[in-house]
């Protein structure tokens, strides 16, 4: 019975120090592939881990543009201080090779956004859009006549982003 306490706490934990590592706002979604990845927690103990952490406050979600993520509160990063030591190195060490591979990637999902709707007629409405520490930087609406077009533009924007955005500036600019 211990050993299950013991590890519950620590999974815990591990989740309280992966948010506090990343130091912004992460969807479920990325939480859950870290985790995963790292064969940590199984993905219902993870959910049901979430939970009982939002509930004793020691995660909270905010909301930006109608998006729920997560993030370390106050309490929880007090109780991370104090318990951290119950850690194992070795999962320390894991997830601190992983963040520094993938923080990045992490980051550019969150503020970076492409997606699509279909208006009429097989008219599409493509949004694109890059944000910056809750600061809006460029949101684009392009009206486009196929499916694929859409898609082409949104998969372009994810992977060039940045590229894209300092040409569009530039274009306006000079």
């Amino acid at each position: 019975m211990f050993g299950d306490t013991s590890d519950l706490a620590e999974n815990k934990l591990l989740v309280l120090y992966i948010l506090d590592k990343i130091k912004f706002p992460i969807s479920n979604i990325q939480i859950t592939q870290i985790i995963l990845e790292n064969n940590f927690i199984n993905y219902f103990t993870l959910h049901q881990y979430i939970s009982e952490l939002v509930s004793s406050g020691f995660l909270e979600y905010s909301t930006e543009e109608s998006k729920q993520r997560l993030i370390i509160t106050e309490k929880g990063t007090k109780v991370l201080s104090m318990f951290k030591e119950r850690l194992p190195q070795n999962k320390i060490e894991i997830i601190d090779s992983y963040l520094k591979k993938n923080l990045v990637k992490i980051k550019k999902e969150i503020t970076i956004s492409a997606d699509y709707t279909i208006e009429n007629n097989n008219n599409y409405i493509v949004n694109l859009k890059a944000t910056e520490n809750s600061t809006t930087l460029i949101d684009l609406k392009l009206n486009v006549p196929s499916n694929k077009q859409a898609s082409d533009l949104c998969n372009k924007w994810k992977k060039n982003s940045a590229e894209l955005y300092s040409s569009i500036i530039r274009l306006l600019v000079d």
